[in-house]
């Protein structure tokens, strides 16, 4: 397994959960690509950690599909299995649904700015082809409304089964179809900040629901 080259390690004082945020984003990304096998003692130098908070990070990747490992012998980065990510997209899709209904109107004004800055930052990011930035963008932007709604139920699912979706949301943000995604955040803001909760959890719904899950 080759370690990524400029990568800083991090402190002794690491949080397993920073461990686990570094692994996810690196399988996100594609830094390991799939069928690749992960080291632990690798992943560890690599993240200047011991091996015990990457192999716990390496089991709850294994939960959520993003790797797949067997005890004692070895763990490999998954490929993008189609039904895993229309299942995993059709829950976030209902999530998102219920946290936007539940929250729009307790959004604050300056809820409704970090969205348009995010969709700013987000058009911007796709303007320039940095997929990275546009999902950070992106996922800032759907955070806000969950974020107000305070559900840590719809948190914890949305953290386990989000990352399963960002691997091939990465491929459309790089696609020239990204760009309608610009379109359904603005009409979400809009409908947000009029206060249409139906509406606007009918647009995340469908946000979520229209991404395509092919690996192509």
């Amino acid at each position: 397994m080759p370690i990524p080259a400029g990568s800083s390690p991090l402190g002794r004082s690491l949080l397993r959960n920073d461990v686990y945020t570094r692994l996810r984003d690196a399988l996100v990304d594609g830094t390991f690509a799939p069928g690749e096998q992960l080291k632990d003692v690798d992943l560890a130098a690599w993240l200047g950690v011991s091996r015990t908070p990457v192999r716990e990070a390496l089991l709850r990747l294994a939960t959520s599909g993003l790797v797949e490992t067997q005890p004692g012998r070895s763990t490999t980065v998954s490929t993008i299995d189609e039904r895993k990510v229309r299942d995993a997209r059709d829950v976030l899709a209902a999530m998102h649904q219920l946290a936007v209904r539940e929250s729009v109107a307790i959004l604050t004004p300056e809820d409704i700015e970090r969205m348009r800055a995010a969709n700013r930052d987000f058009a911007a990011a796709l303007e320039t082809g940095d997929v990275a930035a546009a999902l950070d963008a992106d996922e800032r932007l759907h955070a806000v409304p969950v974020a107000a709604l305070g559900n840590e139920a719809v948190e914890s699912v949305l953290e386990h089964f989000g990352p399963v979706v960002r691997r091939v949301e990465r491929m459309r943000f790089a696609s020239a179809s990204a760009q309608r995604s610009v379109d359904a955040h603005e009409r979400l803001i809009e409908l947000c900040a009029a206060g249409d909760a139906e509406a606007a959890a009918a647009v995340a719904f469908d946000t979520w629901h229209s991404l395509p899950i092919t690996a192509d």
